[in-house]
């Protein structure tokens, strides 16, 4: 049925419709989604296919999503990030360039935006876990910076020395944060991404305690010497 028909109509179409019939995306969540974008597709059905989940055709056999354009679009924003941040980091060598990189196209950073800009609401799927995992990125806590981008802004500003140790060798994998050789966070997780960024959380948690205490201790000590003149 096509999308311009009205929800209510699509949807009772879809009761009385045989098993395995799965519903166009709406043309007003296609409108909503552009509006978020900024966007106006030329061709909606691109919209509809990139939201489209495996897991949505459960159980009538498999279908169109969004497998090959991610192929794509993962090339596409790989590419524009390293351009953006090798302008805006004009003096960094590569290394730490291809870890800004990461930090910004891996799979948390872009649910952290999908969800901020509320994308999630017209995914289409059957995924039992997917809205604990939405659940998950809906905390303010979670919703600020990438830790991994903030370490690594943090290094670049008090010009410290950031290594990032990851052992692939464990069965749940171990990543230490170094920072001028000194180990300042670790964390184990069976999945890198979120093993990485809970060890910058904890090295960036160590930093701001420290520094916390540092400015204290500096302004206990002018109070004090200001109370002995």
């Amino acid at each position: 049925m096509p999308s311009h028909v009205p929800r209510e109509h699509r949807e009772q179409h879809s009761k009385d419709a045989p098993p395995g019939f799965l519903p166009p995306m709406a043309a007003e969540d296609v409108a909503a989604v552009e509006a978020v974008l900024g966007y106006d597709f030329a061709d909606k059905s691109l919209v509809e296919l990139a939201l489209t989940h495996g897991s949505f055709y459960h159980p009538y056999g498999p279908g169109d999503t969004y497998e090959r354009l991610e192929y794509l679009g993962d090339g596409v924003l790989t590419c524009l990030v390293s351009r953006e941040v090798f302008r805006t980091y004009r003096t960094l060598p590569p290394g730490p360039l291809t870890k800004l990189r990461a930090a910004n196209v891996d799979k948390e950073k872009l649910a952290r935006v999908a969800v901020g800009r509320g994308l999630h609401r017209f995914l289409r799927h059957k995924a039992p876990l997917l809205e604990g995992q939405v659940m998950h990125f809906n905390l303010l806590e979670t919703l600020g910076k990438h830790p991994v981008s903030e370490l690594l802004e943090f290094c670049q500003k008090t010009r410290r020395e950031l290594k990032i140790v990851k052992d692939e060798w464990d069965k749940n994998l171990k990543v230490e944060v170094l920072i001028d050789g000194e180990l300042v966070g670790s964390a184990t997780y069976a999945q890198k991404d979120i093993a990485g960024s809970r060890a910058a959380k904890a090295a960036l948690d160590k930093l701001k305690e420290t520094t916390g205490q540092t400015q204290s201790e500096s302004a206990e000590g002018i109070f004090l010497s200001h109370s002995t003149n």
